[in-house]
Formats: C-alpha cells, sequence, structure tokens
C-alpha cells in the first residue's frame, strides 16, 4: 500500500500537518533523524470495510452539529460530514449574518433621529465593504470555533459530498471511503429557489439570499422578488441602507401566513419606508443592459386592467421566493427514504424516517425552518438514542419566532385565523393594541407597535401573541416561556407592567 518513502529534514521546533492518510515514521537503520513517509491510496482504502461508528451525522450546520456533539457527550462514537463550511446556512449565509447587517440598517435609522435628539452628525457616509470585511470575519471565526468543538468532543469530521450506497446495510460513501453506523443523521438543509431561464427568460441573471452575502457594494437599485421574511428582512436592510429598492409581491400583502395583523402592518410599514412595494406583481423576463439589469414585470390587480412595466438601472436583482431540499445527490432512492412532493424527507414525531436507524432534522424535512428548531430537535433525538430516553422528542408547537423587519416582528402560537377555525370564533376573543413607542416621541420619523393576544376558551388561555414594534424581537423570548406554559390573560393582567416600556402593554391589554 505504501507508495515509498522519500528522505526530507525536518527544521527543529516546527509542526507539520499531515492528512489522515499520511503516516510517518524513522527509516530502519537511519542515523540522521531521515524518517520514512507513508501515503494511503485512496483507492486501496475504498476496497475496505465501511469504517464502523456510533452515529453519522450528515451535515455540519446547527443542527447536525447540536446533535452530534449532544451524542458525544453520552458517549457514542460519532462521524460528522460536511461538504462546504461548518455552521451550515444560519453561520455561513443566514441569520448570523443578516443580523450583522441588520445591526447595520438600525444604525442608520438612529443616525437619521439624531438631530431630534439633540446630536449634530454632519458628513456621515456609510461604506459597505467595511461592515462586509467584519461580517466576514466574524463568520470565520464562528467556523473555526466549530471546528475547535468537535475536536474537544473528539468527533472526527470529514470534508465531502456523502453518498448512500447500495450496501445491505445503511452505509455513506465519502470520496471513496464507506462509513457506516447503527444510527445515521440526515441534517443537511436546504438552498434558496431561483427560477430556471426556460420559465422566466432572463432569470439566472438575478442572486438569492446566498449571493445577497457576496454584494461588495451597495447596491443604488435593487429589485426583490418574494412576500416571505427573507425578502421582508433583505428589502429592508437594502433600503434603510440607501438603495433604492423595490419589492414585487404576488398579492397583496406580505408574511401571509402570519396573522392578518402582523400581515397587513408589516405591508404598511414597508411602504412607509419608501419601498415600492407592487402588489400582484409578477417577473416576466429579465435582460442585461449596459447600466445594469431591466426586468419587466407584469401587475394583475384584481378588476383592474393588465399592466406590463420595465424597471430599468437595476443593479441587484434578488430572489427570495422559498427554499429547496438538500436531497438531491444523496442518493437517497438506494436507502429508500420516502420523500415529500417538493423533496423534503418525511419523519414521524420522533424524527423517523421510514428507514430504521436513519433520521432526519431541520430544514431537510420542511417543517419550522428555524435553526433553534433544528437544534433542540437534534438534541433530543441525541437524548433518545443514546441516554434510553424513549419519549425524548421536540414539541413543534408554541415555537417562537422573529422576523427582522423595520421594525421587529415577534410571534409565537396560532394566528386569529387559526384559533378560529379551531376553537370556534364564539370561543376566541381578541385583544388588541397599536400605539406609537415613546422612542419616537420627539422623532419626526414614526414607526407603530402593534399588539395581539389571542385567547381561547372561557379561561381565556394565550394561544397567540403577535407583535411588531421597536424591541419586540428582544420582547418575545419570555412571553414565549408565558404562552409555552399556558398562561391566561388573567395571569398576564397579574403581572405588575414595567413602565415605561412597549412590553408593559402586554400585561394592561383590555
Amino acid at each position: 500500500w505504501a507508495w515509498g518513502c522519500d528522505m526530507f529534514r525536518l527544521t527543529l521546533g516546527k509542526a507539520y500537518s499531515l492528512p489522515r492518510s499520511v503516516s510517518f515514521s524513522l527509516c530502519p537503520g537511519s542515523s540522521n533523524g531521515a524518517i520514512k513517509l507513508t501515503v494511503w491510496s485512496q483507492a486501496s482504502c475504498s476496497t475496505m470495510a465501511p469504517k464502523p461508528y456510533d452515529y453519522l451525522v450528515i451535515g455540519g450546520g446547527s443542527g447536525g452539529l447540536a446533535s452530534a456533539r449532544r451524542a458525544s457527550e453520552l458517549g457514542a462514537r460519532v462521524l460528522l460530514i460536511e461538504e462546504g463550511k461548518l455552521g451550515g446556512t444560519c453561520v455561513n449565509v443566514g441569520c448570523v449574518p443578516k443580523k450583522v447587517m441588520w445591526n447595520t440598517a438600525v444604525h442608520a435609522e438612529y443616525i437619521h433621529d439624531h438631530v431630534d435628539y439633540g446630536f449634530s452628525c454632519p458628513d456621515v457616509k456609510f461604506t459597505w465593504r467595511t461592515i462586509k470585511e467584519k461580517r466576514d470575519d466574524y463568520v470565520k471565526r464562528l467556523n473555526d470555533i466549530y471546528q475547535r468543538n468537535l475536536d474537544k468532543a473528539h468527533i472526527e469530521a470529514v470534508h465531502g459530498h456523502a453518498v448512500f450506497t447500495s450496501d445491505p446495510e445503511p452505509t455513506v460513501e465519502v470520496s471513496g471511503i464507506k462509513y457506516t453506523a447503527p444510527h445515521i443523521l440526515i441534517a443537511t438543509g436546504g438552498h434558496p429557489s431561483i427560477p430556471s431561464d426556460a420559465v422566466i427568460p432572463g432569470a439566472s441573471l438575478g442572486i438569492t439570499s446566498d449571493g445577497f452575502f457576496e454584494l461588495e457594494e451597495l447596491p443604488r437599485c435593487s429589485v426583490i422578488i418574494g412576500a416571505g421574511y427573507i425578502a421582508v428582512e433583505i428589502a429592508g436592510i437594502l433600503s434603510t441602507l440607501g438603495s433604492k429598492t423595490s419589492l414585487l409581491i404576488r398579492h397583496d400583502k406580505v408574511l401571509r401566513n402570519f396573522d392578518s395583523l402582523i400581515s397587513s402592518n408589516c405591508t404598511e410599514e414597508l411602504q412607509n419606508a419608501n419601498i415600492d412595494v407592487r402588489k400582484y406583481t409578477q417577473v416576466k423576463s429579465v435582460t442585461k443592459a449596459a447600466d445594469g439589469l431591466e426586468v419587466t414585470v407584469v401587475t394583475a390587480v384584481p378588476g383592474q386592467q393588465t399592466e406590463i412595466s420595465t424597471i430599468k438601472q437595476v443593479d441587484c436583482l434578488l430572489w427570495a421566493i422559498g427554499r429547496d431540499p438538500n436531497t438531491k445527490g444523496l442518493n437517497l432512492e438506494k436507502l429508500g427514504v420516502n420523500l415529500d412532493k417538493k423533496g423534503h424527507i418525511v419523519v414521524d414525531e420522533f424524527q423517523n424516517t421510514n428507514k430504521k436507524g436513519t433520521y432526519a432534522i431541520g430544514d431537510v424535512c420542511g417543517v419550522a425552518l428555524l435553526t433553534p428548531v433544528a437544534i433542540a430537535a437534534g438534541r433530543k433525538l441525541a437524548h433518545r438514542l443514546f441516554e434510553g430516553k424513549e419519549d425524548s422528542k421536540l414539541d413543534y408547537s408554541n415555537i417562537p419566532t422573529v422576523v427582522f423587519s423595520h421594525p421587529p416582528i415577534g410571534t409565537v402560537g396560532i394566528t386569529e385565523e387559526q384559533a378560529t377555525a379551531k376553537y370556534g370564533k364564539e370561543n376566541v376573543k381578541i385583544y388588541l393594541t397599536s400605539f406609537t413607542p415613546m422612542y419616537h416621541a420627539v422623532t419626526k420619523r414614526k414607526t407603530k407597535c402593534v399588539m395581539k393576544l389571542v385567547c381561547s376558551g372561557k379561561e381565556e388561555k394565550v394561544v397567540g401573541l403577535h407583535m411588531q414594534g421597536i424591541g419586540c424581537d428582544e420582547m418575545l423570548q419570555g412571553f414565549a416561556v408565558a404562552v409555552k406554559m399556558g398562561a391566561t390573560k388573567a395571569d398576564f393582567d397579574n403581572t405588575v407592567a414595567i413602565h415605561p416600556t412597549s412590553a408593559e402593554e402586554l400585561v394592561t391589554l383590555r
């Protein structure tokens, strides 16, 4: 197996890093410190029996890492396979860098308000490249931290693309080497969707949320397509930082899966922030001109004549129309794992697939696409598999979530519409408020704060809490605990308010 040995000198005091396929030893009879360098052929290794582990995790994103580390803590021998950067979508092209950019945009809002608070800030300039470099450095530090955490947990990590084989027992192959385990977790996440050029000519001239983090300069003119939270967040960031921004939505409101109060108010706030929200609008084609992209759109407002128009000199066309699961290329058909029509892996309440010993968590399952959900599900699974907690599973009800819009949104529980359908209109009571936060008492710029409690039954159990306004992102977590514990409206009322805050409105609603 050895390809041979060669002679070279080691510099005293210098550290040398060798790949796993390389070993060295002193050459026989050597008196001058010569070593024998042995390189193991991957072609030879692939003929070996699959390497055994207790737990094999495919995907080094938030969910996979959390499950792998918890399993290792519980005594399992774990192998983690990742073909990209550690941290997955959240750390590299999602929550983390997005929050940095949202914080940047919030600074721009504060600068706008400085004069109303008595500060003079002449010649304030914003440099996109500065924050991009700092943001990217921060993400790189997180990548390194994840690797160190794996090393500390004694988790073996393999970089490469995993594919399932046709072996009798569930087995994956990476770069010609096979691995197997009695428990295999698929946590490969997802990626942004983009229409094909066959469906929308020129669609490929646009980018996705992944490409947003590669932008080297602030676009002068941006067009965002989509009405979900990613579209809302990116449109808000770009507009607040000074890009002329259009948001194209297929219906009349954004965030239509949220409570109607949030959907309506967020649409209004976007328009108040000078974002050109084009309702009932879809892209017909995209072409490239000398001064940028030209985006031809079709607007079909119900009851009105259809209009075709073109947005010119577009520097950034960004598709935010959903996400697809990373299931293609895994050879799941060889494993026999069931997928839904969109390619998501079908699992039960315990994250089991239909194939014994194979599990899936996170975005690849298509349910509650949130980082903390994947983390919690992964850890619960590890406790069930390696600590004997047979009932360990994630409760997917009352999951709190935040949209980093301007101002931010916080929501937990079910919507008013869902509550009405579940309990009957006569058994649902709604508490509402809308006000201007005290922060805006002295500013020309204004945003609203809206709040809604959805209560059910005679005891008025709080089954939904929805709000948008300054501070609602940080406000939600504590109230989410109360909702998860089954708090009633009376419990809220019996809590003394903190004054003056926006949060006090939630315990003083009448």
